[in-house]
């Protein structure tokens, strides 16, 4: 029969020739350099006098100090140490040939404080009295002048912000797209520079313009003329509003009403933005729509556009509706 084998035992021999072995191991330490220390063989460091900074104290002198060192060693005169930050009145005062040399601002005394609680000037504004004056009065030499000076007291247009007709300032207003105001100038002014170089127009006897109107030969010389004589003559004299419950039973009746100046411009120029809008355009660039307009206008003059049938059909629906002014409302 075999001999029994002891597992507890066995274990523990195990452990023992582990442990055994790591104690034959030669043990790791850290070995550091040994410290420097000064001791009396070695020389020590040098010591500074009484009174004066180290070796590593001693800071260079100024470089006007240096300058002075190196002047008194030549003889020549070096620069003034002491007047370093002096202010510029003390040195003139010292020195009477720098006075002469010396601004007029500089020559000039200055002059006492100002008390406290007083200003040396004045916050308020008194009226002047004859400040308007004319140009006779003052003296002025008005000959040589293109143009007579304006009358004074000036008008009170006369103004920056006026500097542009009317009827210019509200068509270019009318223009102008997602204000975009510097767009519509432009057009404006090529509107203007196409009706005074084109050719003059010639007038449709059926559909006149405004009485008194210049001769359409001498349209051209004045644009500004010819756009205002264009949109005045086309521009409608009444409009027709809707009333609500005038007839009767909820039933809107029409009713003429007349428009004011700007109103009728407005109109007119509404209508031929809208004619010109229609028309096919003729190529590309950024004047394309500032030609249809000012093709438009001429046909207005020359009574070819179709704004005079709108302005017409207004005008007989407005004649038509004039008896409903004298109608009650129930």
């Amino acid at each position: 029969m075999p001999p029994r084998l002891i597992f507890f035992q066995a274990r523990r021999t195990a452990i023992h020739a582990v442990r055994s072995s790591q104690q034959d191991r030669p043990s790791l330490c850290l070995r550091l350099a040994p410290q420097r220390s000064i001791t009396t063989d070695e020389k020590p460091l040098p010591e500074a006098e009484k009174g004066s900074p180290g070796p590593n104290q001693e800071q260079l002198p100024h470089v006007s100090e240096e300058a002075a060192s190196m002047n008194n060693i030549t003889g020549d005169g070096g620069p003034e140490i002491e007047e370093q930050g002096t202010p510029v009145d003390e040195v003139l005062k010292r020195d009477k040939g720098s006075q002469a040399k010396a601004p007029k601002v500089m020559k000039e005394p200055m002059q006492p404080p100002s008390p406290k609680g007083t200003r040396s000037f004045s916050t308020s504004t008194r009226p002047r009295q004859g400040a308007v004056i004319s140009f006779e009065d003052s003296g002025l030499q008005t000959t040589g002048h293109t143009f007579e000076l304006p009358a004074l007291p000036l008008a009170a247009n006369m103004h920056m912000k006026y500097r542009y007709a009317p009827i210019v300032k509200q068509v270019t207003n009318l223009l102008m797209r997602d204000g975009k105001l510097s767009v519509a100038q432009r057009n404006m002014a090529m509107i203007l520079n196409h009706l005074r170089t084109a050719s003059p127009p010639s007038v449709n006897p059926d559909r006149p313009l405004l009485p008194g109107s210049p001769p359409a030969s001498h349209l051209p010389l004045n644009p500004i003329l010819y756009l205002t004589l264009a949109i005045d003559s086309v521009a409608p004299l009444l409009r027709i509003r809707a009333q609500k419950g005038m007839a009767g039973g909820g039933v809107a009746l029409q009713m003429p009403v007349p428009l004011a100046l700007r109103q009728r411009r407005r109109q007119a120029v509404m209508w031929i933005l809208d004619s010109a809008s229609k028309k096919p355009s003729r190529g590309s660039g950024r004047g394309g729509f500032a030609q249809k307009v000012a093709e438009e206008v001429i046909a207005v003059v020359e009574g070819r556009s179709g704004v005079w049938d709108r302005r017409g059909g207004i005008h007989k629906l407005a004649v038509s509706a004039r008896a409903n002014l004298n109608v009650r409302r129930r």
